[in-house]
Order: C-alpha cells, then sequence, then structure tokens
C-alpha cells in the first residue's frame, strides 16, 4: 500500500511538531514545513521526512515547498494548516502593522497555502485540508481581539469552502484546541500595550503564565488532528480538550458567561 502523505505548516515546534511527529510514527510520509529548516531537531532526520523551508506570508515559499513535496513523494494527500501566532493586548495600542501582520500569518497565508494546494488535490482527484483554529474561533476572551478576529475568520472561511470542494473530493476540517501546553505562551505570542490598559495587561499575562504548566499536552491535539485526517466523513469540526468551553459558552446565558470570564482572568479589574 502507498504511504500517504502530510504536509504541515508551523512544524518546528508545539502542535505542528507533535502533529509530524504522530503522522511519522503512523507510517506516513511527512514535509514538515518550517521557517527556519536548519534549526530543525533530530526528529527531523528519520527515514520520509522532509523539512521544506515555508513562511506562509512569502507565497514563492508555499510553492517552492509543494514542489518539493511532490517531488519527494509524488503526492499531497493531507494539508494541515497550522502556522500561527498570537497578538495580544488591547486592540487601542495594536498597530496597524502589527494587525495586518497578524492577518497575514493567520489568516492570508492559510488562503495561500489553500490555493496553491488545490490544483495539486485537483488533479489527484482528492484530498483532505484540516485548518487548525481553535476554541478562540467560537467564542472569545479579553485583550484577544486581534488573534480572536483571524480564526473567526479561518472558521467561516472553512465552513464555506467545503462546499465548494465537496464535488472534488477534497474534505474541509476545522481543529479547535483549547488550552495546550506549548511553548507558545512564552514564545508565541506578541503583546501590543498601551498605558491605559497596564493592569488588564498584567493580569492577563498572570494567568496564562499560571494556568499554562496545567495544560494538556499538544500530542492529544496530534493525535486529534491525524483522525480527522483519516476521517472520510463529512464532520467539520473537532475539538481537542476545548469541548468543555464550548458546551459552558452555548449554554450559560452571556451576562453569566461574561462574569465567569471576568472573574477568572480579570479578578482585581474595577
Amino acid at each position: 500500500m502507498m504511504r500517504k502523505t502530510v504536509l504541515i505548516t508551523g512544524a518546528s515546534s508545539g502542535i505542528g511538531e507533535a502533529t509530524a511527529k504522530y503522522f511519522l510514527d503512523k507510517g506516513w510520509n511527512v514535509a514538515a514545513t518550517m521557517r527556519s529548516p536548519q534549526k530543525a531537531g533530530d526528529w527531523t532526520k528519520a527515514k520520509n521526512i522532509i523539512c521544506p523551508y515555508l513562511d506562509v506570508t512569502n507565497p514563492d515559499t508555499i510553492e517552492s515547498a509543494l514542489d518539493e513535496t511532490l517531488a519527494a513523494f509524488g503526492q499531497i494527500d493531507v494539508l494541515v494548516n497550522n502556522a500561527g501566532y498570537a497578538l495580544m493586548g488591547p486592540l487601542e495600542g495594536v498597530t496597524p502593522e502589527q494587525l495586518e501582520h497578524q492577518f497575514q500569518t493567520n489568516f492570508f497565508g492559510l488562503v495561500s497555502t489553500i490555493q496553491k494546494s488545490l490544483p495539486i488535490l485537483r488533479r489527484q482527484g482528492g484530498g483532505t485540508i484540516i485548518n487548525v483554529a481553535s476554541i478562540g474561533g467560537r467564542l472569545a476572551f479579553p485583550l484577544v481581539s486581534s488573534y480572536h478576529a483571524t480564526k473567526w475568520a479561518v472558521e467561516g472561511l472553512s465552513e464555506s469552502l467545503r462546499y465548494e470542494l465537496r464535488r472534488f473530493g477534497i474534505r474541509v476540517k476545522i481543529i479547535e484546541p483549547g488550552g495546550i501546553k506549548t511553548n507558545f505562551i512564552n514564545h508565541g505570542i506578541v503583546w501590543a500595550s498601551h498605558p491605559v490598559y497596564t493592569d488588564m495587561v498584567s493580569q492577563v499575562k498572570n494567568f496564562n503564565e499560571k494556568i499554562n504548566d496545567s495544560l494538556a499536552a499538544p500530542e492529544g491535539v496530534a493525535k486529534t488532528i491525524y483522525r480527522a485526517a483519516c476521517d472520510r466523513s463529512a464532520r467539520l469540526r473537532y475539538s481537542p480538550y476545548g469541548e468543555a468551553f464550548l458546551l459552558l459558552h452555548a449554554i450559560l446565558p452571556d451576562k453569566l458567561w461574561r462574569s465567569l470570564v471576568e472573574n477568572v482572568m480579570l479578578r482585581t479589574t474595577k
């Protein structure tokens, strides 16, 4: 049986790295793309894995990574759009350049990767596109408005796209992780600032640091991504470690949900 091939963006750490390793363990060919392949760990030296350079904000690198993957493995069965980061802080302190880069990375880069992959998937007669969003694509928390905006965009795009691509045998899946213990909090967040919101920023930063060690490991998300990749049904959403939050958000009155979020994250805010 021919090995299947997955291409993953943002595979140098966190969910992307865990996903690449999991697919590799399952016997797949893996294109673990990243912006700094020269810094890849020893795990990338395994058989049946390549590490193409890919920066989702640079369309030329997307094309070259796709070409390199096809040259190495002959096909791409699954595309996992994982690359991203969080711009946090008060919207009043976010510069146009910061917001543009947030969207270029989390949304427009994802769009470009999909657009450049679709001719390949159609030519092959099908495949699966998996977009890593977040529970933050369906609910929101303080000081995360810029990041939430990109993930809500990914949700809407994905839900619509599945109708367009069904006729070609291409499935679209959304992964909505809850909080995951990675280096995301320490290295995957860019903070915008504004003097009026200093106390609130401090509270949210403290909250993030306190909960990080208690969060689930990314391997659970990797397993969910693999399950979505193998799921030939029309199921759209998978929410590893996020189901409880989404359920509470759905069933609680807005006033109670808002009070819960504020009491947990902004306890000293007036």
